[in-house]
């Protein structure tokens, strides 16, 4: 299935909920177009992104410049996020506590590693940073607040994928079954691999599966006040952090950072040996079971 085939059947499935807001949805699709370091969007570009029809694009651009969500500049004929846009950005970052009470934690694998340690959440298809920790050691890593990586690829995106209970997780991977058509394949086994790692060792490791000098692991956090859940990751230049090292030093320290943050959180406590070797056991089974990820 093409991406475009994946966007209609969930468009019809939208249409169907009568509590579900169209308009405001392709106006926050708008919104959403903009990246980090985008600077002007035109009207072509941001259709282009957002799949939606330039005529319709024109009308939500017109609307959300009148609400003061986007600046028009008239001599490139684009528009740049209005402070209002920002606004919310900065409220929601406030909001969350783990990005406040993680920065410590962040700060001390940064330096004991030299690798760069973010935290973030799900954004659709995509991992949206919002607490980064980096010195000059990790300028390999240019990823910052407001940064989106791919769930799929990333060792971030597939702990969050295996933190998920099994309805949620197996809803997830079929949308990014749609979303990526003929290449999901090699990006399904790599997820399969990373239910095995996480049930073994508690992390997730991507060594060039989304870009090829960057390596890195992950690890979920899962919280008991419903929030979440959320993911931390430790990447490096792959030449830094090799196979060995992230299995052995990275991954393990990342996974104590977690769990510490957990109970500082007042989130899940950790598990007892026994119940480590349990799952351990059943690792190498869980990928497979998860409906949908064929």
């Amino acid at each position: 299935m093409t991406k475009r085939q994946g966007m209609k059947r969930s468009g019809k499935k939208a249409a169907t909920d009568r509590n579900f807001v169209v308009a405001l949805s392709r106006g926050l699709d708008v919104l959403r177009a903009f990246q980090p370091n985008d600077g002007l969007l035109g009207n072509q570009e941001i259709a282009a992104r957002t799949k939606l029809p330039k005529p319709t694009i024109s009308r939500l651009t017109y609307t959300l410049t009148k609400l003061g969500y986007l600046t028009p500049v008239p001599r490139f004929e684009k528009y740049q996020l209005a402070p209002s846009a920002m606004a919310l950005g900065y409220a929601a970052l406030a909001n969350l506590g783990v990005r406040h009470l993680s920065e410590p934690y962040r700060e001390e694998v940064m330096r004991a590693t030299g690798g760069a340690v973010a935290v973030g959440g799900r954004d659709r298809h995509s991992m949206i940073y919002f607490g980064q920790s980096r010195n000059g050691l990790t300028l390999g890593v240019q990823l910052d607040v407001g940064s989106r990586i791919p769930i799929a690829t990333t060792a971030m995106g597939r702990a969050y994928i295996w933190a998920l209970p099994a309805e949620e997780r197996a809803a997830l991977v079929r949308e990014l079954r749609d979303h990526y058509g003929s290449r999901w394949g090699k990006m399904r086994d790599g997820i399969e691999r990373s239910g095995e790692m996480v049930a073994k060792h508690g992390f997730t490791m991507s060594t060039g599966d989304w870009q090829n000098d960057v390596a890195a692991v992950g690890v979920a956090l899962k919280l008991n006040d419903g929030t979440g859940p959320y993911a931390f990751n430790c990447g490096a230049p792959a030449f830094r952090f090799t196979e060995d090292r992230l299995l052995n030093d990275i991954g393990p320290r990342l996974v104590a950072m977690v769990r510490n943050i957990e109970q500082a959180l007042g989130g899940m406590a950790p598990q007892s040996k026994k119940q480590e070797i349990k799952k351990s056991r059943v690792g190498g089974k869980i990928a497979r079971l998860a409906e949908g990820i064929r």
